[in-house]
């Protein structure tokens, strides 16, 4: 809802680039703060700059406008009989494109293509045999576009494989940490919570997936190098077909560029780099996963200062990385805890965490829908309701869903 509109003359349609777009640049909570203090912008600039080493920089959007990509063909609401589509498309862009993104559902079908010609093109993509989503994202070295999407309807032939094959696989890595090197930084219920939803989970196998495949770490196991080795299995394992779920939970932390970590058990705040799950860490594996994925993270513990940029109140900023992952490009469904203000509340009377003990409730039943069936939206509303329920509107779990990525079955009950 907030952007820059820029005009293309009186014969041509006007361009809309929306704010998150320029998301690297523009999110800056701490200059947010220091305005509500300062009732100054520039003053409110310089300190947040100076609090955090910033450089001061100008920034000239209209000389940093992303690319505009319109696909000219085939037609959303097309017939396709043919696996094999032609995609007909036209970008501009001031700056050299430098990738081009193809997602079936939300999800990359490809790698990318490189150096791509900023004027009229074609590239030759498979689908999957059955409806789907086709999205189209050019990028330059400033910022991605706007995805351009259509809809397709398969009216080819229906693969000739048994209704058990076409189930989709699941695959989990489930971290969560409760006792930590540092005993100054434990939890109560982490590594329960992820024990938790493992198991509610594997319940799932037979039933809406083939097979369920889980890699669980909790205290002693989920150090730094078995979590990201277990982010590389998620993607390598993970096909086109299948289902990909992270769950962290235990400390996350800023530092003082708001940049997010994830807190193993061997974490040291004095080496951040060194020992923390960093936000690229994540990133890059959720931006290689190729089924669908949903990531959910319970990272906003209070108590226990571990962190270089945590507030008064113990909060941790994870708006940041939750607007990354579930931004068209990458997209991946995240499902959060709380929002940027709040803590995550924990109670040994709820046997979880608020947030983890709405999921498996709503994952066992609770969130069905009318066919049995729980949807990513309606996990959502239950989760929601419920947790500002327990927690008397203490609060409140976010949900961020890429617009590329429509809603579809995770779970069935049972």
């Amino acid at each position: 809802m907030i952007g820059w509109h820029v005009n293309n003359g009186k014969e041509s349609t006007p361009d809309f680039y929306p704010v998150g777009l320029f998301r690297q640049r523009f999110y800056r909570p701490d200059i947010i703060s220091k305005i509500l203090y300062t009732l100054d912008e520039a003053k409110a600039v310089q300190f947040a700059n100076d609090e955090a080493g910033r450089k001061q920089q100008q920034v000239n959007v209209a000389q940093q406008l992303p690319p505009v990509v319109e696909i000219l063909s085939p037609q959303s609401g097309m017939e396709i009989s043919d696996n094999q589509i032609t995609i007909r498309y036209n970008v501009r862009s001031k700056e050299p494109i430098t990738n081009l993104k193809v997602l079936i559902d939300g999800r990359p079908t490809e790698k990318g293509w490189n150096n791509v010609p900023a004027n009229s093109s074609q590239i030759t993509v498979t689908i999957p045999e059955r409806d789907c989503e086709v999205s189209l994202i050019a990028e330059n070295r400033f910022a991605p576009s706007v995805p351009a999407i259509i809809r397709l309807k398969w009216k080819g032939k229906i693969p000739n494989i048994t209704a058990e094959n076409m189930k989709p696989k699941l695959y989990i890595l489930a971290v969560g940490v409760t006792k930590y090197a540092n005993t100054d930084f434990n939890l109560g219920l982490a590594a329960k919570d992820a024990n938790d939803f493992v198991n509610v989970m594997l319940k799932q196998k037979g039933g809406l997936y083939r097979d369920v495949e889980v890699k669980l770490l909790t205290n002693e196991e989920a150090t730094r190098d078995n979590i990201v080795d277990g982010l590389e299995w998620i993607t390598k394992a993970t096909t086109s077909r299948d289902v990909a779920m992270i769950f962290l939970s235990g400390h996350g932390i800023n530092d003082n560029l708001n940049r997010y970590y994830f807190a193993p058990h061997n974490f040291n705040p004095d080496g951040l780099l060194r020992t923390g799950v960093t936000f690229s860490d994540i990133k890059n594996a959720v931006e290689a996963i190729a089924g669908k994925t949903l990531f959910f993270i319970d990272s906003c513990h209070s108590g226990n200062s571990i962190g270089t940029n945590k507030r008064k109140d113990g909060a941790v900023d994870i708006n940041g990385m939750v607007n990354e992952l579930s931004s068209a490009e990458n997209g991946a469904i995240v499902i959060n805890s709380s929002t940027g203000k709040q803590v995550s509340l924990e109670d040994a009377i709820w046997g979880n965490g608020a947030f983890t003990k709405a999921l498996v409730e709503g994952l066992s039943g609770e969130a069905a829908t009318a066919n049995g069936k729980i949807t990513v939206k309606s996990l959502d509303f239950y989760i929601s309701e419920r947790v500002k329920e327990i927690t008397d509107g203490r609060q409140t779990p976010t949900t961020a869903i890429p617009n590329t990525v429509p809603d579809f079955p995770i779970a069935a009950k049972f």
